[in-house]
């Protein structure tokens, strides 16, 4: 019993510390682990990154954390990590072949946080599709078309080809070309033009529009004209701008031609 109760003392004197020293490890380390998560979700709220993204990364953190101070709080044991290290190591490998294009879709929606080409509500053109942004997740950026069809795009996608946001700036470039008959006044033409773009009430006065005569095409003249409107006014511009053309045309006796070729036959006759 005496020998019992020695042996008990010397496991307890050799280890009783580092079992104390382990626990108090374990404990300030899982404070600090959540202290990093809530330093991470509040820089985030600040940079205004998306809900889903900011709960992902910040629990990803604090798992991370946790990994370190178990093993650390082991380690004060005695116990050898190095083994579980390597198995840790082993199995990311193998995670990792195997996840090889989620992972490069997480690599992509990293950089779409950090470097942010769109956000929410921006209109964008890219991977071969075009459309509203719905949600800018971690695999994923949802897409809402004109038509109200749902595009699920993988952000590695996005990320590897150009990206066109409507939205950037606060106005857009119309560009319209009109083309007249050879027979018209182009001064009258021109005259015209510029009085359908001071009825439009949308068109920004600075930049000034632009009317020009652009080209001498085969069957027709054409005019560029060029107009500065709100983004967000753009499609209602181009098409009752469009629009107003041809019926202001029609009034003015103004004639849009449309191509046509001219055949002539020759005759061989024998002498």
């Amino acid at each position: 019993m005496e020998d019992i109760l020695e042996k008990g003392q010397v496991l307890l004197a050799t280890y009783g510390l580092k079992l104390v020293a382990a626990i108090a490890i374990f404990i300030i380390g899982k404070w600090v682990a959540k202290l990093i998560r809530r330093v991470i979700l509040r820089m985030m709220e600040k940079g205004q990154v998306d809900t889903t993204i900011q709960s992902f990364v910040a629990n990803l953190a604090y798992v991370g954390a946790m990994v370190f101070v178990v093993l650390a709080a082991l380690g004060q044991l005695g116990i050898q990590t190095t083994s579980f290290i390597a198995v840790l190591g082993a199995a990311g490998l193998a995670i990792g072949l195997a996840l090889q294009g989620s992972l490069s879709n997480f690599a992509a929606g990293f950089l779409l946080i950090i470097f942010r080409p769109f956000k929410v509500g921006d209109f964008i053109e890219g991977a071969g599709t075009s459309g509203v942004v719905d949600k800018i997740e971690i695999f994923t950026t949802t897409l809402r078309t004109g038509d109200n069809k749902t595009i699920i795009i993988p952000n590695s996608s996005l990320t590897g080809g150009n990206i066109i946001n409507y939205s950037a700036q606060e106005t857009r470039r119309v560009d319209l070309t009109v083309g007249v008959s050879y027979e018209d006044d182009i001064k009258k033409v021109k005259a015209v033009l510029m009085d359908i773009i001071s009825a439009e009430s949308r068109v920004l006065k600075d930049p000034a529009p632009l009317v020009a005569v652009s080209e001498l095409a085969d069957s027709s003249v054409n005019f560029t004209v060029r107009l500065w409107v709100k983004s967000s006014d753009y499609w209602g511009v181009y098409f009752g701008t469009t629009e107003a053309v041809k019926l202001r045309f029609d009034q003015e006796g103004i004639s849009i031609p449309y191509p046509q070729t001219d055949i002539h036959v020759v005759s061989n006759q024998a002498a």
